[in-house]
């Protein structure tokens, strides 16, 4: 093979000449006539044992050209790229010079590449002061989830439904005085005030006795999934056939012995506070990564192609795509749910697709300037960890490429972050306003990264260790 590549006017894009030789295309070609010879059902043969010459013959000289083309070239491309130091960003623009039987093979590939990224003062950024602890509140309200999860349900039938109450109802519904799909159930468990229905429904269960029918009117909301009842009011025909209520286990030490591994309330409390704390500091860390990510993205200049903004976008696509699948809701259905078209939505996803590139470009150029490396210290160590969360063999796992480059990716990024944060400086509250008391940042919403990493983290791994099968 033979390549010759050439800068093109657009930036960020080269134009490669491949020659690949005839040799090589015929052997493509013979390739794929064993492959499909099968199929054809020549006169004068029995079907799939006419000889390639024949086959040829009858259909066209040209009849594998395309599939051996096909078969031929992702290879030799990828080859060209990687002898040619080329990091393509885009799907490749393929124009056939010569395909000819015989002949060597030609064609151009016009692609666009990763763009260079100019850092701007990356030390020093300046980020909100980012920090939770955590307060006697937080800890009674875990003792009050475990209280729910070690409740029982005792059935009540001196008195009518309360909100708090597990109901179990017979309902029909009604729009226009016919009733529509999905509204009808029967011994549906319903606790009052989960806000699982309709706004009003639950309320008006509420007072109603064991055995007692009711019609309950209310409205769907504007925003209903379902534009055939979105806003129109709607006539429910209910029974309320049994009512039941949460018995909470009393706080004490019997309760802490029953449902952890210690023997007092005290220790107990001592033990949710710890966990409450790492968490704490796991996510004052993540947010403040993310925040430091945020001012370094905006302190750079980066030419973004156009082609790695749609890979990104399809990326992100797939990646919701196969998290609906595991609800058991297809693409097509949720787009119809959300009035829009495929172009609509991935045009929604087009301003997180360049946020997305520019923070790990932006990351990546702090990793070179600072000539951030991981080490095979802690490769080895993050390769042993996966290994041991996905029952696998860590030298199986280790001799794969792909998996080694994943992990010292992860790792050289995770630095990258964190000497972002060290360097940074936080930023100084808000002036005083006259007459008001001074006003503080505003603390950022539960963060979200971590959680999003282990997912995506867990995701790449298990594509990566399916390859190393």
């Amino acid at each position: 093979m033979d390549c010759k590549v050439e800068k093109t006017k657009n930036a960020n894009e080269v134009k490669l000449e491949i020659t690949i030789e005839a040799e090589k295309f015929e052997n493509a070609i013979k390739k794929v006539y064993f492959q499909s010879a099968k199929y054809f059902n020549i006169p004068g043969f029995r079907k799939g044992k006419a000889p390639q010459n024949i086959v040829e013959r009858y259909y066209g000289k040209e009849i594998f050209y395309e599939d051996a083309f096909n078969d031929l070239v992702p290879e030799e491309y990828e080859k060209a790229l990687e002898e040619n130091k080329i990091e393509a960003v885009s799907r490749p623009e393929i124009d056939i010079i010569t395909m000819e039987k015989g002949q060597d093979l030609k064609f151009t590939a016009i692609v666009q590449t990763k763009p260079e990224v100019e850092l701007g003062k990356y030390k020093g950024i300046e980020i909100e002061k980012i920090e939770y602890n955590v307060k006697d509140a937080d800890i009674e309200e875990e003792l009050k989830g475990m209280q729910n999860q070690n409740a029982r349900l005792i059935t009540i039938d001196d008195r009518p439904a309360q909100m708090d109450d597990t109901t179990y109802i017979n309902f029909e519904g009604f729009v226009e005085g016919k009733p529509f799909d999905g509204g009808k159930a029967e011994n549906y468990e319903l606790v009052l005030g989960s806000h699982s229905f309709i706004e009003g429904f639950e309320d008006q269960i509420v007072g109603m006795k064991i055995g007692e029918e009711k019609e309950i009117a209310v409205t769907f909301p504007e925003e209903y999934f379902s534009k055939e009842l979105a806003g129109k009011p709607a006539t429910f025909k209910v029974k309320l056939n049994e009512i039941k209520k949460k018995e909470l286990p009393t706080l004490d030490d019997e309760f802490a012995k029953d449902v952890s591994e210690f023997d007092t309330l005290k220790e107990l409390k001592q033990s949710i506070q710890e966990r409450l704390e790492k968490q704490n500091k796991d996510r004052e860390k993540y947010e403040k990564q993310d925040a430091a990510v945020k001012a370094l993205v905006e302190t750079v200049k980066v030419d973004i192609p156009s082609g790695m903004i749609e890979m990104e976008t399809e990326n992100m696509m797939k990646d919701m795509e196969q998290r609906m699948s595991y609800q058991g809701i297809k693409m097509e259905q949720y787009l119809k749910m959300m009035h829009k078209t495929e172009e609509e939505f991935k045009k929604d996803y087009e301003p997180r697709a360049i946020e997305a590139i520019k923070s790990r470009l932006a990351i990546e150029a702090v990793i070179k300037a600072e000539k951030i490396e991981a080490t095979e210290e802690e490769i080895k160590a993050k390769i042993e960890e996966m290994a041991k969360n996905y029952g696998k063999e860590a030298k199986e796992l280790e001799e794969n490429e792909n998996i080694r480059n994943y992990i010292k990716q992860g790792i050289e990024n995770e630095k990258a972050m964190d000497f972002l944060v060290e360097n940074s400086k936080e930023k100084k509250p808000t002036a005083k306003k006259e007459n008001k008391k001074e006003e503080t940042a505003e603390k950022p919403n539960k963060a979200e990264k971590q959680e999003t990493s282990k997912k995506t983290a867990k995701t790449e791994a298990k594509k990566e260790t399916k390859k190393a099968e």
